[in-house]
């Protein structure tokens, strides 16, 4: 089942950053992912069987930025 989840990451500063955080999610299978820069926040839905938060967090940490707060919608 597809879960709706917004992800307040912190350390993005320029667009490239918006789309390293967009590619990592879509590589763990998130979809319709939108990474927004000037709220800090990546909304996107997330197979809820296969990735957890814990997988969410630790792909951004990856990727060099940190996960403030995962909300579901």
């Amino acid at each position: 089942m597809k879960i709706k989840k917004t992800i307040l990451i912190e350390g993005m500063s320029c667009m490239h950053c918006v789309s390293h955080v967009k590619e990592a999610l879509e590589e763990i299978g998130g979809t319709n992912i939108d990474v927004n820069l000037s709220t800090k926040e990546a909304k996107g839905e997330f197979d809820s069987d296969s990735i957890t938060d814990n997988k969410i967090k630790d792909t951004i940490k990856d990727f060099g930025y940190e996960v403030e707060r995962i909300e579901e919608n």
